[in-house]
């Protein structure tokens, strides 16, 4: 899976695309494209969109996808984001790394199926995350499973927040 663009991507597990987003900014305000049609690759492309809130302090995950592609973009507040591959035939599975991202360094991050994740948002404000998954949530008018291995809701899993 190849991102193409002309900003500089940051080096990741193995399918984990990470883009630095840029704001251009004057006196109205500023403006960030989050993505584009010809820069993220065909099986990634968004099927819906969301945006969520989450709560200083707060974690969401650790859980990961058995088909879907999450595609998040952080540009307010700051998060640390887990990342484990969980790919057995991943040439970096077991590997964990850790990202700051949000308002100070606003951030794309595709994150591909097997890929457990989680983020925590450190701001003393609540934080906004926008996702563009490949996928519908429950499929087509919501009649299917969620696509979704929840491990924060097993004590004894083994993906730990620092």
């Amino acid at each position: 899976m190849a991102l193409r663009s002309r900003a500089a991507k940051v080096v990741s597990l193995d399918g984990v695309l990470l883009k630095p987003l840029l704001k251009h900014s004057d006196d109205r305000g500023w403006l960030t494209e989050l993505f584009r049609g010809d820069e993220l690759p065909a099986e990634v492309q968004p099927a819906m969109g969301y945006l969520s809130r989450t709560e200083p302090g707060v974690v969401r995950g650790p859980h990961e996808h058995r088909a879907q592609t999450d595609c998040f973009c952080f540009l307010s507040g700051r998060f640390k984001l887990y990342l484990w591959d969980n790919r057995r035939a991943s040439p970096t599975f077991g590997a964990l790394e850790t990202h700051l991202v949000g308002a100070r360094r606003p951030m794309l991050v595709v994150i591909p199926p097997g890929v457990v994740h989680a983020y925590k948002n450190l701001s003393p404000k609540p934080g906004l995350v926008l996702n563009f998954p490949n996928r519908l949530y429950k499929g087509p008018g919501r009649g299917e499973p969620v696509d979704e291995i929840r491990h924060e809701d097993d004590p004894l899993n083994p993906f730990r927040l620092s």
